[in-house]
């Protein structure tokens, strides 16, 4: 039976998604090429071995724009019979891209292949691709009316159903950023030349710019509600406002590759097979809460996998906001000293495309640090959508 072995993981460090971010002078396709060229190399592989090239990305309009998957390939000087293609599904864009590696690797479709991601917030910034239309159509609101509402509201919606306290929300922001910290960067980090939108001048880093080690859950608790307004306290008179700019993730701008193969062709190159993908699940959940996915999506591999959730070394929760980690611990009983080990979005950033391929590095790199056997990656999407993968790791 043919397996999918994930060979090497990298990325580069986040910078902010803003004018002046130490990434935001990089060109997006440029950013994604960095990390082609990289895992590549760092292998030792003819990148004309390459069957494909699958890349998340969701802001495709503008550099982002024209398959920038097929950019990426051209870019990092790979031959022009290597393909490409680009797949959104929002936030878990490049775990999808995983998904549809290994799937074809199992199938029998590919002997070796890239899961990448990207995204430049500070070039393409978030929403750009919807502009001022309505993605939604008369149909959907003919079955939701104007219960939709955006991520923020989800997230105090998520926080008031499961009881979350404000200094619960604001400790685990805390937790991310001094985790985040004290790990620093590992190996799947790519040094990268610091562009802040004036030209590169020689100056490498490996450290993501929004982990702030100095900061305090004292601190946080200062910070004011980021999602109300008037207009959505009169809508939603139950909510007590809780989420703040330190407990969502970080707007930023990165990128982040991961190199798949056939077991039998990893074995056979000589290449060190670092985890073998064991189960995945990719589930539609409520998409007025929206980000609670992650729940039934766990539930959903772990049963594929046949495992049980205290089977599981190290997770990787994406931290949209601090409520949706919190809420996924409660229904899943899972301990949270097993998750996100080394911080997460809320520290290092969330470039969209690229987050679910960040993860995937740094449930890797959490599980050779402590031994273990089992990980388990979630994320939850735009619309109320998850993925979730489990990998074994090959020690």
């Amino acid at each position: 039976m043919r397996e999918a072995v994930l060979v090497d993981a990298v990325r580069t460090p986040f910078g902010r998604g803003r004018p002046g971010g130490i990434l935001s002078g990089w060109h997006p396709v440029d950013l994604l090429a960095t990390t082609l060229a990289a895992v590549v190399d760092r292998q030792g592989i003819d990148p004309a071995t390459v069957d494909d090239v699958i890349v998340g990305c969701v802001s495709q309009v503008g550099e982002q724009s024209f398959n920038i998957a097929r950019g990426g390939v051209l870019g990092a000087g790979f031959p022009v019979s290597v393909p490409a293609t680009t797949v959104d599904r929002q936030c878990g864009s490049s775990q999808q891209a995983l998904h549809f590696a290994a799937q074809g690797v199992i199938a029998g479709a590919y002997d070796v292949v890239i899961a990448a991601g990207v995204e430049s917030m500070s070039r393409v910034p978030m929403f750009s691709s919807r502009g001022d239309a309505d993605p939604n159509g008369t149909m959907v609101a003919a079955r939701f009316g104007d219960s939709l509402v955006q991520q923020g509201v989800s997230a105090e919606l998520i926080a008031q159903r499961w009881g979350l306290s404000r200094g619960a929300l604001d400790a685990f922001a805390e937790r991310s950023h001094r985790l985040a910290a004290k790990a620093g960067p590992s190996g799947e980090v790519l040094p990268v030349e610091m562009d802040r939108g004036d030209g590169r001048h020689g100056e490498f880093t490996t450290l993501d710019e929004g982990v702030r080690p100095e900061t305090t859950a004292e601190g946080i608790s200062r910070l004011r509600p980021a999602f109300r307004t008037d207009e959505l306290a009169r809508r939603f008179p139950e909510l007590d406002w809780k989420i703040t700019a330190a407990t969502s993730s970080q707007i930023s701008d990165g990128a982040a590759a991961l190199l798949v193969m056939e077991r039998a062709t990893a074995e056979r190159l000589g290449v060190p097979v670092r985890a073998i993908v064991r189960a995945f699940s990719v589930v539609g959940d409520d998409p007025t809460l929206m980000l609670t996915g992650v729940i039934p999506a766990t539930r959903k591999v772990l049963a594929s996998a046949g495992l049980t959730i205290d089977d599981i070394d190290v997770f990787e929760v994406n931290e949209a906001f601090a409520p949706v980690v919190l809420a996924w611990q409660q229904e899943t009983g899972a301990d949270l000293e097993r998750v996100n080990v080394h911080g997460g979005a809320i520290a290092n950033g969330h470039p969209l495309g690229a987050s679910g391929a960040k993860l995937m590095s740094s449930l890797l790199a959490a599980l050779d640090e402590r031994g273990g056997r089992w990980g388990l990656q979630t994320i939850c999407e735009g619309g109320g959508m998850a993925n979730a993968t489990i990998v074994e790791r090959v020690a």
